[in-house]
C-alpha cells in the first residue's frame, strides 16, 4: 500500500471511531438522566479502573496499557461532561503540577475552579461550592504535605480517589536556537531539580537564571520574551502557546507526586484492591502501650498499615499526637471493619479507594 492509501484507511477508521464515540456518549447521556434521577454522582473511580483493566486483559494490539488508560481516561472525562457537569477545584497557579493532576484524571473539558491554596480547595468542597477538589498529599522525594494531613484531620470531607503524578520539567522557549537564549526563569526548586540539565546545555553561555514563583509564571514570562526559555511543566508551556525545545530534564526521574481527590460526601464501591484512609485520635498517648495495642489490632487481624504519620493537637500544653494512617482494604471488609467497630470515637474514616488509580 502507497501513503495515499494508508492515508485513507486511517481516514475511514477516524470516521468510524467517531461515530461509535457519539453512540456512546448517547448511553453516557442517558445514564446520567437516570442518576440525576436518583441522586448518584458521577464521577466513579472503581468503575473506570475496572473498565481500563478488562480493556488491557483483553488488547492483543500495540497499544500498552498506558496508552488504554490515557484515551480511555480522557473519553471518560467527557462523558461525565455530558453525564453532569460538576466543578472541580484545584490549587492553582494554572499550569500547575495540580492542575496537570486534575486534567489526567477529569479531562481537558472539565469545569475547573483554580483556588490559591489548599486550604481554599478543602474549604470549596467543604461548602461544595466545588463538587471535587485536587490536592497534593505527598511526594516521594520530599515527604508528606502536612498542611493536606491537617486538613483532613479539621474539615469535613472524604477521599474520593488517589493518583500518583511523575514531575516532568521541560524547557520551553519561543528562542530559535539555544544559543538565542539569555535569560531562563523558572521556580527555585526548578532550577536545583534540573541543575545536571542547565550546567550541560548552557556551559558555555552566561545565561541569567530569574527565579519566579512557580513554573507557570516562568511560562507566562518566557512567552513574553523571545531571548528567554522557560523550565515548567508541559501544561504550562501548552497552556501559554511556548514550543517546549526539551522534554524530562529533570535530573532525578523517580520524583513522583500523589495527590488525593475529594469531595463533600462520597461512597466508593469496594474492590479487591482498596486503600482506606483513617485518622486515630487516641487517648492518652503517653500512657504506656496505647499506640502499640492500636496497631497490634491490624497485625492480628492480616492487615497491611502502609504510611502512619504523627501529628500534634493544635492549642495542647501537652505533648499529645493523633495519627494519620493508610492501611490496605475496604472499611467494609470483614477483618478491617472488626478493628474500627472497636474505635468508634476515636477513628475517623476518610475514605476507601481503588489504590494508585
Amino acid at each position: 500500500m502507497n501513503l495515499d492509501e494508508l492515508r485513507l484507511g486511517i481516514n475511514t477508521i477516524d470516521s468510524q471511531l467517531l461515530k461509535l464515540l457519539n453512540e456512546r456518549m448517547e448511553l453516557v447521556k442517558k445514564v446520567g438522566v437516570l442518576k440525576h434521577q436518583t441522586n448518584t454522582v458521577v464521577y466513579r473511580p472503581e468503575r473506570e479502573k475496572e473498565i481500563i483493566s478488562r480493556l488491557s486483559a483483553e488488547n492483543n494490539g500495540l497499544l500498552n496499557t498506558k496508552a488504554i488508560e490515557a484515551i480511555f481516561l480522557e473519553i471518560f472525562a467527557t462523558a461525565r461532561n455530558i453525564e453532569l457537569p460538576e466543578k472541580i477545584a484545584y490549587m492553582g497557579p494554572k499550569g500547575s503540577f495540580t492542575h496537570q493532576a486534575a486534567e489526567s484524571r477529569f479531562g481537558a473539558l472539565g469545569d475547573y475552579i483554580m483556588l490559591p491554596s489548599i486550604k481554599s480547595v478543602f474549604e470549596a468542597v467543604d461548602t461544595e461550592r466545588a463538587r471535587f477538589g485536587v490536592i497534593p498529599i505527598e511526594n516521594n522525594q520530599a515527604g508528606i504535605v502536612y498542611e493536606t494531613v491537617d486538613l483532613l484531620n479539621e474539615m469535613d470531607v472524604s477521599i474520593v480517589a488517589e493518583l500518583k503524578l511523575s514531575i516532568h520539567f521541560a524547557l520551553a522557549s519561543e528562542a530559535n536556537k539555544l544559543t538565542d537564549i539569555k535569560r531562563i526563569y523558572s521556580k527555585d526548586i526548578a532550577f536545583r531539580q534540573c541543575r545536571g540539565f542547565l550546567n550541560k546545555y548552557f556551559e558555555q553561555q552566561d545565561i541569567e537564571e530569574i527565579q519566579v514563583e512557580s513554573t507557570s509564571k516562568a511560562a507566562k514570562m518566557a512567552s513574553e520574551d523571545p531571548e528567554s526559555a522557560a523550565i515548567c511543566s508541559e501544561i504550562a508551556a501548552k497552556l501559554f502557546g511556548l514550543p517546549m525545545v526539551f522534554q524530562n530534564i529533570e535530573d532525578n526521574s523517580n520524583n513522583r507526586t500523589r495527590f488525593f481527590i475529594l469531595a463533600k460526601e462520597f461512597e466508593n464501591q469496594p474492590t479487591d484492591n482498596d486503600k482506606t484512609t483513617l485518622i486515630a485520635r487516641l487517648h492518652n498517648t503517653e500512657t504506656s502501650g496505647v499506640l502499640a495495642d492500636f496497631l497490634n489490632e491490624f497485625k492480628e487481624n492480616k492487615i497491611n498499615i502502609t504510611k502512619i504519620e504523627s501529628r500534634p493537637y493544635k492549642g495542647s500544653q501537652e505533648f499529645n499526637f493523633w495519627f494519620f494512617i493508610e492501611v490496605m482494604g475496604n472499611y467494609k471488609q470483614k477483618n478491617l471493619a472488626e478493628v474500627l467497630a472497636k474505635y468508634p470515637k476515636e477513628v475517623k474514616i476518610l475514605g476507601s479507594y481503588v489504590k494508585n488509580i
